[in-house]
Protein backbone atom coordinates (compact mmCIF):
# COMPACT_ATOMS: atom_id res chain seq x y z
CA UNK A 1 0.00 0.00 0.00
CA UNK A 2 1.39 3.55 -0.44
CA UNK A 3 2.19 5.74 2.46
CA UNK A 4 -0.15 8.18 3.66
CA UNK A 5 0.61 11.84 2.34
CA UNK A 6 1.92 13.94 5.15
CA UNK A 7 -0.21 16.38 6.68
CA UNK A 8 0.38 19.54 5.30
CA UNK A 9 1.75 21.97 7.84
CA UNK A 10 1.96 26.05 8.11
CA UNK A 11 3.68 28.34 10.97
CA UNK A 12 1.93 30.92 12.57
CA UNK A 13 3.98 33.04 14.89
CA UNK A 14 6.57 35.99 14.98
CA UNK A 15 9.24 34.78 12.75
CA UNK A 16 12.21 35.76 15.02
CA UNK A 17 11.11 32.60 17.29
CA UNK A 18 11.67 30.15 14.46
CA UNK A 19 15.28 29.46 14.50
CA UNK A 20 15.17 29.29 18.39
CA UNK A 21 12.06 26.88 17.95
CA UNK A 22 13.52 24.69 15.54
CA UNK A 23 17.01 24.84 14.54
CA UNK A 24 17.97 22.87 11.65
CA UNK A 25 18.01 19.66 12.86
CA UNK A 26 14.85 19.60 14.74
CA UNK A 27 13.50 21.29 11.35
CA UNK A 28 14.90 18.30 9.08
CA UNK A 29 12.99 16.08 11.47
CA UNK A 30 10.04 17.97 11.24
CA UNK A 31 10.31 17.91 7.43
CA UNK A 32 9.90 14.11 8.03
CA UNK A 33 6.60 14.23 8.79
CA UNK A 34 4.70 17.02 7.35
CA UNK A 35 4.84 19.37 4.38
CA UNK A 36 6.05 22.50 5.77
CA UNK A 37 7.58 25.84 4.20
CA UNK A 38 9.85 26.98 7.18
CA UNK A 39 10.00 30.27 4.67
CA UNK A 40 6.18 30.65 5.02
CA UNK A 41 5.22 31.93 8.38
CA UNK A 42 1.95 33.79 9.42
CA UNK A 43 1.36 36.62 11.29
CA UNK A 44 -1.83 37.97 9.33
CA UNK A 45 -4.45 35.59 8.63
CA UNK A 46 -5.96 38.34 6.17
CA UNK A 47 -3.30 38.16 4.09
CA UNK A 48 -4.56 37.49 0.68
CA UNK A 49 -0.83 35.88 0.13
CA UNK A 50 -1.86 33.38 2.32
CA UNK A 51 -5.21 32.43 0.80
CA UNK A 52 -4.41 29.32 -1.13
CA UNK A 53 -1.49 27.85 1.84
CA UNK A 54 -4.24 28.60 4.69
CA UNK A 55 -7.09 26.46 2.60
CA UNK A 56 -4.50 23.40 2.63
CA UNK A 57 -3.08 23.43 6.07
CA UNK A 58 -4.39 20.69 8.00
CA UNK A 59 -2.03 21.72 10.90
CA UNK A 60 -0.89 25.04 12.35
CA UNK A 61 2.61 25.20 14.39
CA UNK A 62 1.75 28.29 16.71
CA UNK A 63 3.96 30.11 18.50
CA UNK A 64 4.15 33.68 20.69
CA UNK A 65 2.90 36.30 18.01
CA UNK A 66 0.82 34.13 16.24
CA UNK A 67 -3.06 36.41 15.59
CA UNK A 68 -6.17 35.16 17.14
CA UNK A 69 -7.34 32.19 16.09
CA UNK A 70 -11.32 32.93 15.54
CA UNK A 71 -14.16 31.77 12.81
CA UNK A 72 -12.17 33.79 10.41
CA UNK A 73 -9.25 31.38 10.39
CA UNK A 74 -11.15 28.56 10.46
CA UNK A 75 -13.37 29.35 7.72
CA UNK A 76 -10.15 29.96 5.43
CA UNK A 77 -8.54 26.98 6.66
CA UNK A 78 -11.25 24.29 6.04
CA UNK A 79 -9.06 21.25 6.47
CA UNK A 80 -7.43 22.46 9.86
CA UNK A 81 -7.33 19.61 12.14
CA UNK A 82 -5.27 20.36 14.32
CA UNK A 83 -3.10 23.54 16.36
CA UNK A 84 -0.09 22.79 17.69
CA UNK A 85 1.13 25.54 20.34
CA UNK A 86 5.35 25.98 20.56
CA UNK A 87 4.88 27.94 23.31
CA UNK A 88 2.77 28.21 26.55
CA UNK A 89 -0.66 28.66 27.30
CA UNK A 90 -3.75 28.50 24.77
CA UNK A 91 -6.41 30.59 26.56
CA UNK A 92 -5.93 33.76 24.84
CA UNK A 93 -4.99 31.86 21.28
CA UNK A 94 -8.10 29.53 20.63
CA UNK A 95 -11.66 30.92 19.98
CA UNK A 96 -14.44 29.47 20.94
CA UNK A 97 -15.04 28.75 17.02
CA UNK A 98 -12.12 26.35 16.82
CA UNK A 99 -13.34 24.80 20.51
CA UNK A 100 -16.60 24.23 18.85
CA UNK A 101 -15.15 23.38 15.39
CA UNK A 102 -13.64 20.07 16.73
CA UNK A 103 -10.10 21.25 16.33
CA UNK A 104 -7.46 19.07 18.02
CA UNK A 105 -5.32 21.62 20.30
CA UNK A 106 -1.98 20.24 21.87
CA UNK A 107 0.63 22.80 23.70
CA UNK A 108 3.83 22.13 24.61
CA UNK A 109 3.60 24.61 28.28
CA UNK A 110 4.80 21.41 30.02
CA UNK A 111 8.01 21.89 28.33
CA UNK A 112 7.89 25.58 29.62
CA UNK A 113 6.99 24.70 32.88
CA UNK A 114 10.69 23.59 33.30
CA UNK A 115 12.64 26.90 33.16
CA UNK A 116 10.05 28.73 35.23
CA UNK A 117 10.10 25.57 37.92
CA UNK A 118 14.33 26.05 38.11
CA UNK A 119 14.41 29.76 38.16
CA UNK A 120 11.93 29.40 40.99
CA UNK A 121 13.79 26.80 42.68
CA UNK A 122 16.75 29.03 42.21
CA UNK A 123 15.75 32.09 43.87
CA UNK A 124 14.32 30.18 47.08
CA UNK A 125 17.89 28.69 47.38
CA UNK A 126 19.15 32.12 47.26
CA UNK A 127 16.48 33.46 49.25
CA UNK A 128 17.21 31.45 52.50
CA UNK A 129 20.55 32.41 52.10
CA UNK A 130 19.68 35.97 52.04
CA UNK A 131 21.51 36.63 49.50
CA UNK A 132 20.46 39.63 47.74
CA UNK A 133 19.83 41.61 51.09
CA UNK A 134 23.78 40.18 51.49
CA UNK A 135 25.00 41.49 48.50
CA UNK A 136 23.36 45.38 49.20
CA UNK A 137 25.27 44.87 52.01
CA UNK A 138 28.51 44.03 50.45
CA UNK A 139 28.09 46.81 48.04
CA UNK A 140 27.73 49.11 51.13
CA UNK A 141 30.29 48.20 53.73
CA UNK A 142 32.89 45.94 51.82
CA UNK A 143 32.60 43.49 54.94
CA UNK A 144 31.74 40.32 55.58
CA UNK A 145 28.53 39.93 57.71
CA UNK A 146 28.95 39.08 61.19
CA UNK A 147 27.62 35.87 62.79
CA UNK A 148 24.71 38.06 64.68
CA UNK A 149 23.87 39.28 60.96
CA UNK A 150 23.72 35.74 59.50
CA UNK A 151 21.96 33.95 62.29
CA UNK A 152 18.66 33.42 60.79
CA UNK A 153 19.69 32.97 57.59
CA UNK A 154 20.52 29.23 55.47
CA UNK A 155 17.88 26.25 54.48
CA UNK A 156 17.86 24.11 56.44
CA UNK A 157 14.62 23.63 57.42
CA UNK A 158 13.28 26.80 55.36
CA UNK A 159 9.82 26.66 55.06
CA UNK A 160 8.25 27.16 51.60
CA UNK A 161 4.82 27.35 50.73
CA UNK A 162 3.86 26.83 46.85
CA UNK A 163 0.58 27.94 46.56
CA UNK A 164 -0.66 25.85 42.97
CA UNK A 165 -0.24 22.53 41.91
CA UNK A 166 0.38 23.54 38.41
CA UNK A 167 2.44 21.96 36.06
CA UNK A 168 5.10 24.53 37.14
CA UNK A 169 3.86 23.68 40.84
CA UNK A 170 4.37 20.22 40.34
CA UNK A 171 7.93 20.66 38.91
CA UNK A 172 8.86 22.83 41.62
CA UNK A 173 7.33 20.38 44.67
CA UNK A 174 9.72 17.77 42.32
CA UNK A 175 12.77 19.92 42.50
CA UNK A 176 12.82 20.93 46.13
CA UNK A 177 12.30 17.53 47.36
CA UNK A 178 16.26 17.35 47.19
CA UNK A 179 16.60 19.83 50.10
CA UNK A 180 15.78 20.27 53.51
CA UNK A 181 13.32 22.54 53.16
CA UNK A 182 9.64 21.99 54.62
CA UNK A 183 7.01 22.18 52.11
CA UNK A 184 3.79 23.30 52.27
CA UNK A 185 0.96 23.47 49.35
CA UNK A 186 -2.34 24.87 48.76
CA UNK A 187 -4.53 23.96 46.25
CA UNK A 188 -8.10 23.72 46.17
CA UNK A 189 -7.88 20.96 43.50
CA UNK A 190 -5.52 18.90 45.48
CA UNK A 191 -6.49 16.94 48.55
CA UNK A 192 -4.46 15.55 51.11
CA UNK A 193 -3.49 11.84 49.67
CA UNK A 194 -2.37 14.04 46.45
CA UNK A 195 -0.58 16.61 48.62
CA UNK A 196 1.36 13.69 50.35
CA UNK A 197 2.58 12.06 47.21
CA UNK A 198 4.09 15.41 45.93
CA UNK A 199 5.52 15.61 49.24
CA UNK A 200 4.34 19.06 50.38
CA UNK A 201 1.44 19.41 53.42
CA UNK A 202 -1.54 20.23 52.63
CA UNK A 203 -2.87 23.65 53.59
CA UNK A 204 -5.15 26.54 53.93
CA UNK A 205 -4.18 29.95 52.45
CA UNK A 206 -4.33 31.53 55.43
CA UNK A 207 -2.42 28.77 57.31
CA UNK A 208 0.37 29.02 54.50
CA UNK A 209 0.99 32.63 54.16
CA UNK A 210 1.35 32.66 58.14
CA UNK A 211 3.53 29.88 58.53
CA UNK A 212 5.53 29.81 55.22
CA UNK A 213 9.35 31.73 55.27
CA UNK A 214 9.22 31.63 51.25
CA UNK A 215 5.75 31.74 49.35
CA UNK A 216 6.15 30.65 45.80
CA UNK A 217 3.34 31.42 43.58
CA UNK A 218 2.13 28.99 40.75
CA UNK A 219 -1.35 29.27 40.50
CA UNK A 220 -3.27 30.24 36.83
CA UNK A 221 -4.47 33.56 35.78
CA UNK A 222 -8.18 32.26 36.17
CA UNK A 223 -11.13 34.68 37.67
CA UNK A 224 -10.74 32.36 41.19
CA UNK A 225 -7.22 33.37 41.59
CA UNK A 226 -7.36 37.49 40.59
CA UNK A 227 -6.08 39.44 43.06
CA UNK A 228 -5.17 35.58 45.00
CA UNK A 229 -3.13 38.04 47.80
CA UNK A 230 -4.64 40.94 48.49
CA UNK A 231 -4.07 43.36 50.97
CA UNK A 232 -5.14 41.23 54.22
CA UNK A 233 -3.91 37.97 52.70
CA UNK A 234 -0.64 39.56 52.05
CA UNK A 235 -0.51 41.19 55.78
CA UNK A 236 -0.49 37.36 57.24
CA UNK A 237 2.83 36.64 55.58
CA UNK A 238 5.18 37.51 58.32
CA UNK A 239 7.61 39.81 58.80
CA UNK A 240 10.99 39.32 56.82
CA UNK A 241 9.32 36.95 54.53
CA UNK A 242 9.95 36.52 50.84
CA UNK A 243 7.34 36.46 48.27
CA UNK A 244 8.17 34.52 44.66
CA UNK A 245 6.13 35.86 41.73
CA UNK A 246 6.54 34.01 38.60
CA UNK A 247 3.22 33.24 37.57
CA UNK A 248 1.17 36.23 37.11
CA UNK A 249 1.20 40.08 38.20
CA UNK A 250 -2.53 39.89 38.47
CA UNK A 251 -2.63 37.86 41.69
CA UNK A 252 -0.95 40.21 43.56
CA UNK A 253 -3.16 43.75 44.83
CA UNK A 254 0.12 45.47 43.03
CA UNK A 255 -0.69 48.26 45.34
CA UNK A 256 -1.09 46.43 49.06
CA UNK A 257 2.29 44.93 47.47
CA UNK A 258 4.11 48.05 47.13
CA UNK A 259 2.98 49.21 49.99
CA UNK A 260 4.34 46.50 51.79
CA UNK A 261 7.55 46.18 50.06
CA UNK A 262 8.25 50.52 50.62
CA UNK A 263 7.86 49.43 54.53
CA UNK A 264 10.47 46.70 54.50
CA UNK A 265 8.51 44.28 56.02
CA UNK A 266 8.74 41.73 53.25
CA UNK A 267 10.96 41.30 50.41
CA UNK A 268 10.03 39.94 46.64
CA UNK A 269 11.27 38.01 43.88
CA UNK A 270 9.33 39.03 41.17
CA UNK A 271 9.44 38.12 37.36
CA UNK A 272 5.74 39.43 36.58
CA UNK A 273 4.03 41.99 38.06
CA UNK A 274 1.16 44.40 37.03
CA UNK A 275 1.34 46.63 34.93
CA UNK A 276 4.42 44.61 32.62
CA UNK A 277 6.22 46.02 32.48
CA UNK A 278 6.24 48.81 35.64
CA UNK A 279 5.97 52.29 35.00
CA UNK A 280 9.29 54.34 34.93
CA UNK A 281 8.70 55.72 38.23
CA UNK A 282 8.05 52.84 40.44
CA UNK A 283 9.76 52.47 43.19
CA UNK A 284 9.96 48.50 43.50
CA UNK A 285 12.83 49.15 40.47
CA UNK A 286 15.36 50.25 43.07
CA UNK A 287 14.38 49.06 46.68
CA UNK A 288 17.10 46.94 48.09
CA UNK A 289 14.22 44.05 49.17
CA UNK A 290 13.18 43.49 45.89
CA UNK A 291 14.75 41.38 43.32
CA UNK A 292 13.50 42.39 39.68
CA UNK A 293 13.16 40.60 36.11
CA UNK A 294 11.61 41.17 33.00
CA UNK A 295 9.39 38.09 32.41
CA UNK A 296 12.44 35.89 32.15
CA UNK A 297 11.73 32.57 34.00
CA UNK A 298 9.84 31.00 31.06
CA UNK A 299 11.84 29.30 27.79
CA UNK A 300 14.48 31.79 26.83
CA UNK A 301 17.37 31.66 24.66
CA UNK A 302 18.03 28.09 23.37
CA UNK A 303 15.69 26.40 26.05
CA UNK A 304 12.75 27.42 22.83
CA UNK A 305 14.00 24.33 21.33
CA UNK A 306 12.55 22.06 24.24
CA UNK A 307 8.99 23.27 22.94
CA UNK A 308 9.89 23.09 19.03
CA UNK A 309 11.02 19.17 20.44
CA UNK A 310 7.63 19.04 21.97
CA UNK A 311 5.86 19.94 18.87
CA UNK A 312 8.01 17.39 16.74
CA UNK A 313 6.85 14.90 18.93
CA UNK A 314 3.12 15.30 18.35
CA UNK A 315 3.12 16.01 15.10
CA UNK A 316 5.14 12.61 14.76
CA UNK A 317 2.53 10.77 17.06
CA UNK A 318 -0.48 12.48 15.08
CA UNK A 319 1.13 10.71 11.72
CA UNK A 320 0.90 7.58 13.65
CA UNK A 321 -2.39 7.58 14.20
CA UNK A 322 -1.92 8.08 18.60
CA UNK A 323 -3.62 10.98 20.18
CA UNK A 324 -1.71 14.15 21.49
CA UNK A 325 0.29 13.70 24.74
CA UNK A 326 -0.09 17.11 25.72
CA UNK A 327 -3.58 17.67 24.28
CA UNK A 328 -5.35 20.83 25.78
CA UNK A 329 -9.41 20.15 26.27
CA UNK A 330 -12.19 23.45 26.40
CA UNK A 331 -12.79 22.89 29.45
CA UNK A 332 -9.38 22.27 31.11
CA UNK A 333 -9.36 26.42 30.90
CA UNK A 334 -11.70 26.93 33.43
CA UNK A 335 -9.07 26.06 35.89
CA UNK A 336 -5.15 26.09 33.77
CA UNK A 337 -3.57 28.98 32.33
Amino acid sequence: MPSPQPPRALFAMDPVHLPLLFPPPLMARLHQVAEIDPTLVVRDFADPALADALSRTEVLITGWGCPHLDANVLAAAPRLRTVLHAAGSVRSLIGEALWQGGVTVASAVTGNALPVAEYALAMILLAGKDAFAQRERFRRTHAHPSTAETAGTGNLGRRVGVVGASRVGRRLLELLRRFDFTVSLYDPYVDAAEAAALGAEPLALVDLLRTSDIVSLHAPDIPETYRLLDRDRLALIKDGGVLINTSRGALVDPVALTDELVSGRLSAILDVTEPEPLPAGSPLYALPNVFLTPHIAGSLGNELERLGRIVVAELERLVEGLPPAHEVRHTDLSRVA
